[in-house]
């Protein structure tokens, strides 16, 4: 499931089924997830085992899945493969806006599918 949820000065973003924060990868340039081995530690993909569902006012038309290299079938929304971070421990937390790890930056997504930078 991936809905909506208010985050301050970021605005309406992306989150999981359980209100975590959602990032993309911008080393991603496409559906295909970058991002294996210890950077799936660090960002762990947010994965599906069916058809991904919306809430909120996310955009079910956006909605999207890939394979990735273990096999796992990751979801992606407006192109961009979704991930968790593992620094935010709990719904709310956004500890890994604009962070520069494993190659490239990491951003919140908007309603759009959007990065959401604020610099």
């Amino acid at each position: 499931m991936v809905k909506t949820a208010s985050a301050g000065k970021l605005g309406t973003i992306l989150v999981s089924g359980k209100g975590r924060t959602l990032y993309l990868f911008e080393a991603d340039k496409s559906t295909t997830s970058t991002c294996n081995g210890a950077c799936a530690a660090a960002w762990p993909p947010l994965l599906t085992s069916g058809a991904p569902s919306t809430g909120g006012s996310a955009q079910s038309k956006l909605l999207g899945t890939s394979k990735r290299s273990d096999g796992k079938t990751q979801v992606t929304y407006h192109g961009h493969p979704l991930y968790l971070y593992a620094g935010d421990s709990k719904a709310g937390d956004t500890n890994g806006q604009a962070l520069n790890q494993f190659g490239a930056e990491w951003y919140v997504l908007d309603t759009g599918g959007n990065k959401v930078d604020l610099d």
